[in-house]
């Protein structure tokens, strides 16, 4: 759990128990939601067009990647074949470029999944910030008082608003066009 969403849980807890102890003296019923925040993050469609838009990204570096392994395994059965009919020097310089071809692939490996985990934390944190912001949304426009994300142990079906916001976030997703 991040950060943000651990200081969050942390304040909403504080605030339920304050309204909680504050309500009864007003003799009003508290409304009380809970969120399942991961189901969001994975059923919401704002995720699967996060997905897409990554792969469509990185699909190109992916396949120059996949290219540069197979011309490794070629160059290296052709060297492993010819390799009892190659002169002294011919065998080194052969080793030398499937040695050079061995760190270009694995260079290629390494800055591809540093790139791509930086754009997939870069679209996670828009991804939350817009899931924070539908799930205050819907909670103001249904009348919650409060609503609790991560760390509820159990909630039951009366309360839990999960399926409402992920509603809510398909019709705005299908509302903005995508």
């Amino acid at each position: 759990m991040s950060g943000i969403q651990q200081l969050l849980t942390r304040a909403i807890a504080g605030i339920a128990l304050s309204a909680a102890m504050i309500v009864p003296a007003f003799g009003q019923e508290l409304k009380i939601g809970v969120v399942n925040v991961p189901a969001l993050m994975a059923n919401a469609p704002q995720a699967a067009a996060v997905t897409d838009a990554l792969t469509a990204e990185f699909q190109p570096r992916q396949r120059e990647i996949v290219a540069k392994q197979k011309e490794l395994e070629e160059l290296t059965e052709k060297v492993q074949r010819d390799l009892a009919v190659m002169g002294e020097t011919e065998r080194r310089n052969a080793e030398k470029d499937v040695r050079e071809l061995q760190r270009e692939v694995s260079r290629l490996q390494n800055e591809f999944q540093e790139d791509l985990n930086l754009r997939r934390n870069e679209e996670l944190g828009i991804l939350q910030r817009a899931l924070l912001k539908e799930v205050q949304e819907y909670a103001q426009s249904a009348g919650f008082d409060l609503v609790v994300g991560d760390g509820v142990l159990y909630a039951s079906s009366a309360v839990n608003i999960t399926e409402n916001v992920l509603r809510a976030m398909e019709a705005n997703f299908q509302a903005a066009g995508n």
